[in-house]
């Protein structure tokens, strides 16, 4: 037990010094200044957004496309429905008089099976844009109104052929609801810093704009259209390698998209998973180091902690491990929760460190020796 508590410090010391890597980073990258009145957009954009089984949700991301402020003529909006058995294809035809289009992989694809809906869906929708400038959203999502207008700017500005955007949990009044906030807030402020740095490539797809000249450039998809996920991470690995030093952050509050949270335990661990499942794709060496790095850890962790109870001499100390692990990441956590409106939420951030550690053992396990259900499918 001895050499495994001080390897285990070591892994907390390497860890502290990551955690503190990000929180500087995250803190000397400026801050995107609003849009300047004398700003001329000369990008069309096209805005993607991939929908399965949406119904509840489509009108609000619809809703909020329409009220951008970025002149119409130089947007369209194109909804791929992957094979919807809801009304998510009949609400989408209800905007057809603003603009929005549909298209249906069930008439493109009639039963082909695939193993990544979603970039083909993507493949798809861009198959049928005008834009020079792609914008993808999920659909169960809220556009800030400034969205394509910040975006656009920043592209403009900095000739980026990738830009990821913020991302946050829509606010609600439960415990399960806060954890997925603080959690995705700090993989928020982890890309952030880790892009600004160039130390390695992280985004989410709810918030992303990318060229179409790159897209094509790196052939898309090919390559990485067999694992499940990854249609954001993965594609932005990709261009990252082909143009390299073109790859922004958009930290700006006015960029920030919405996106709900998973209802419950199940589908929150299953989404944990599937973004789990592509960690082995990753073709950069940092982040895979990086990963071990999170794992191990928690993994330790976890483990130090049964095992105390059968040295009841180490309790304490396993307790004082998995405290130590907070307070490195609280500073971190109360900086980048200050960008997103949570502060106060961010202030009972300790709380939640025994369900990170369990949920990222459990995540980092199935994501790599099992399978998950996504939006009704079954996908290893």
């Amino acid at each position: 037990m001895t050499v495994f508590a001080i390897i285990l410090f070591l892994l907390v010391f390497a860890y502290a010094w990551l955690i503190q890597y990000y929180h500087r980073n995250w803190k000397a990258m400026p801050e995107e200044p609003g849009v300047p009145a004398e700003f001329q957009p000369e990008t069309m954009v096209s805005v993607l957004i991939p929908a399965r089984n949406e119904a509840a949700t489509i009108r609000s991301v619809l809703n909020s496309y329409l009220h951008q402020n970025y002149p119409p003529h130089l947007r369209e909006c194109i909804v791929i429905d992957d094979y919807s058995n809801d009304e998510t294809a009949a609400i989408v035809k209800e905007f057809s008089p603003f603009g929005i289009q549909l298209i249906q992989l069930a008439e493109l694809l009639p039963h082909q099976p695939l193993n990544s809906y979603k970039k083909k869906a993507i493949e798809s929708g861009i198959a049928h844009s005008s834009g020079q400038l792609l914008l993808t959203t999920d659909a169960d999502c809220v556009l800030p109104p400034d969205w394509i207008l910040q975006h656009v700017n920043l592209q403009q500005r900095t000739g980026a052929v990738f830009i990821a955007g913020p991302v946050k949990i829509k606010p609600e009044n439960s415990w399960l609801n806060r954890f997925q906030s603080l959690d995705f807030i700090s993989l928020q402020g982890i890309t952030g810093a880790s892009l600004f740095r160039n130390l390695h490539a992280m985004c989410n797809g709810a918030n992303l704009s990318y060229t179409k000249e790159a897209f094509i450039a790196v052939n898309g998809f090919e390559g990485i259209d067999h694992i499940a996920s990854g249609d954001d991470m993965l594609l932005m690995q990709k261009i990252s390698n082909r143009f390299p030093g073109k790859i922004s952050y958009l930290k700006s509050t006015r960029a920030i998209v919405e996106t709900n949270a998973m209802p419950d335990i199940k589908s929150f661990l299953q989404q944990r998973i599937r973004w789990a499942s592509k960690a082995t794709s990753y073709k950069e060496l940092s982040i895979q180091w990086i990963l071990l790095l999170v794992y191990f850890l928690n993994l330790s962790l976890l483990f130090f902690f049964i095992f105390s109870f059968f040295f009841p001499g180490w309790l304490l100390l396993s307790l004082g491990l998995i405290l130590l692990k907070a307070l490195v990441e609280w500073p971190f956590m109360l900086t980048v929760a200050s960008f997103f409106g949570y502060s106060r939420l961010a202030a009972v951030f300790p709380l939640f460190q025994p369900l990170h550690i369990l949920y990222t053992v459990a995540a980092g396990a199935f994501g790599q020796f099992g399978s998950y259900n996504w939006k009704g499918r079954k996908v290893r």
